[in-house]
């Protein structure tokens, strides 16, 4: 036995003193896999809450009421424009009163409006994009590849047995 066996004795020894040394160090420097690991467990965790949350969706009378107000600012706006043609043929002079009249808003609100409409219909926008579908068309509709080469091997391959 070398001077090394003669000092830490055995192989079985000499791993468990290996052992030692590792959680001597992991008490200075956390073990990364471990906590790699760890990290990963506790992001599954919190996914399957998350979708345990979603699993059984049943829209009260506030989400339905909810829903319908956020399908409402579209409508408005189309409508509220239109309007805005029809109140201008139909009373021009206090029509370009009130024009006049938001020549007085500050410009940093019309920024805030601008921000919001645009943030209103980005989100949107985002959603529907985040969320949509990738559609493939059935197997069946698929046009079969064919290889002229591999079925002149085969061809070949079969002449030959």
């Amino acid at each position: 036995m070398g001077l090394i066996g003669k000092i830490f004795g055995t192989a079985a020894s000499t791993s468990a003193l290996g052992q030692a040394a590792t959680g001597v160090a992991e008490v200075f420097i956390p073990n990364a896999t471990k906590k790699m690991e760890a990290a990963h467990q506790a992001y599954i965790a919190a996914m399957e809450e998350h979708g345990a949350e979603f699993e059984y969706v049943r829209p009260g009378v506030f989400d339905r009421f909810v829903n319908g107000l956020n399908r409402l600012p579209r409508p408005f706006l189309a409508f509220g424009t239109l309007g805005l043609f029809v109140y201008a043929m139909i009373d021009p002079i206090g029509f370009a009163r009130r024009m006049v009249g938001l020549n007085y808003v500050p410009e940093p609100l019309w920024w805030l409006l601008g921000a919001i409409v645009g943030f209103y219909f980005g989100a949107r926008e985002a959603h529907y994009f985040r969320t949509r579908a990738i559609v493939t068309p059935p197997a069946e509709t698929l046009p079969e590849e064919t290889n002229p080469a591999l079925e002149e091997w085969q061809a070949s391959t079969k002449s030959l047995q």
